[in-house]
């Protein structure tokens, strides 16, 4: 059966192209620098908005119109898989993403639910080996159900730990049958409502321990796939103890689990914690741990997470420079954790809205390359911080300098000048950029 049977292969169409089903900006084969766009961006479809999400919201039900919407159960389940391969043959991407519980429906006992999982595992292998088309990354739904209200790993509730221990090593045990690139942990609800009936140390403990275990069995099991935390501050918890990636590689470092885990960084998550997109990869980049993206935008006039498709060029391009400079993604990718609007119903809304995202990272992409490639902000920052070259600068690099010689030598050089940052030309020059770059 075809699900999308109006809609074709999406190409390469070039940006005077008026279809709608045509890519104006991404060319997977066009090199850029010494690989192709594909190679780059490694996009990926997120499973759960993409085949599962049906528009619902706090105020209204589901309205999104899908052509499985009728069945139920593993009926549905199994439609889903053959609608998803058909949306990444004719959408032409690589990779996708999922949860436990997207793919398959939970049963009333967790044996049950794991027969569920394999059941839609072997199929979804199948599909695999035909198409080409590999796992990004699997990770466990541990916030949805009411058993995890509390938390899954940090809950107040030991039950809940264990079972929370079952899935992720179901997790794993799926991400090595299917050859998954990583492994995610998203915290959904690792946090606290309120610290008067939480034991915080405990909860930060047990995550700990929770992790070094996955650590273990992965290896037990020869799963080579690469960990990865992805930061979020708040929604659904008030606060979560994952919040972004600063206070995320704290904790890494304090249970000694920074060798094993690096990040996977969404856009919205940034601006939930009051940073700029491009602020979270630099300051994993910057600390050899960027590992993946999730590529999304929120809407900067609301408050909650709503997972737009990226349009931004500005965003694109400044994520994309964070990319680049980190020498790639691989194995992470550029999942489209990203979901269309509620009244965007039709089903060929969910082409139109990946190739807008798909281009905007490929425009993104070419300008990011144009900026590395012509040192622009290189040279900025050369200048910028030219003092720590040379002198008394160098001397404090390079830790040959304490406070009685640096007293000595501002009581002879207290005259500073300091030099406009130039933020605005710095803008204008990437606005050229980005409006030369095709």
């Amino acid at each position: 059966m075809a699900y999308f049977e109006h809609v074709n292969r999406i190409a390469y169409e070039g940006p005077k192209s008026t279809n709608p089903l045509a890519f104006k900006y991404y060319h997977p084969n066009e090199k850029v620098g010494d690989k192709t766009m594909a190679e780059h961006l490694r996009f990926s479809i997120a499973y759960w908005h993409t085949f599962t999400g049906d528009g619902s919201d706090p105020f209204g039900s589901g309205i999104h119109l899908r052509p499985w919407n009728h069945l139920k159960g593993m009926d549905l389940a199994k439609a889903r898989v053959e609608a998803a391969f058909e949306f990444f043959e004719k959408l032409g991407v690589s990779y996708f993403c999922f949860h436990d519980v997207d793919i398959a429906p939970e049963g009333e006992t967790l044996a049950e639910t794991f027969k569920n999982l394999d059941e839609i595992v072997t199929m979804i292998k199948g599909y695999m080996k035909d198409s080409g088309v590999k796992l990004l990354w699997n990770t466990a739904n541990m916030f949805t159900h009411p058993r995890f209200t509390h938390g899954a790993a940090s809950s107040n509730h030991a039950d809940v730990f264990a079972y929370t221990a079952a899935k992720v090593k179901k997790g794993l045990e799926i991400g090595k049958e299917l050859g998954a690139e990583n492994y995610v942990f998203w915290g959904g609800r690792e946090g606290y409502e309120t610290l008067l009936n939480t034991d915080m140390k405990l909860e930060l403990d047990n995550l700990g321990r929770f992790f070094h275990m996955a650590v273990d069995y992965a290896k037990e099991i020869g799963f080579d796939g690469q960990f990865l935390i992805e930061p979020k501050p708040k929604e659904p918890t008030k606060h979560q103890y994952d919040f972004d990636v600063a206070s995320g590689l704290a904790f890494l470092k304090t249970y000694e689990l920074d060798p094993y885990f690096k990040f996977n960084i969404e856009a919205n998550h940034a601006t939930l914690a009051g940073h700029t997109f491009e602020h979270e990869l630099r300051y994993a980049r910057i600390h050899h741990m960027l590992g993946s993206v999730d590529a999304n935008q929120g809407d900067l006039l609301l408050g909650w997470d709503t997972d737009e498709f990226p349009t931004d060029l500005y965003s694109t391009t400044l994520a994309m420079y964070e990319i680049l400079k980190n020498g790639g993604l691989n194995p992470g990718g550029l999942n489209f954790d990203a979901k269309v609007r509620r009244a965007s119903f039709q089903p060929e809304d969910l082409f139109y809205a990946h190739i807008a995202g798909m281009d905007s990272f490929a425009v993104g992409l070419k300008v990011a390359h144009n900026l590395i490639q012509d040192g622009v902000l290189d040279r900025v920052v050369e200048k910028r911080y030219q003092s720590f070259r040379e002198g008394i600068g160098k001397d404090i690099v390079e830790g040959k300098t304490d406070f009685n010689k640096l007293a000595k030598y501002a009581l002879k050089n207290d005259q500073i000048e300091n030099e406009s940052g130039h933020q605005e030309l710095i803008k204008a020059t990437i606005n050229q950029y980005l409006l030369s770059a095709f």
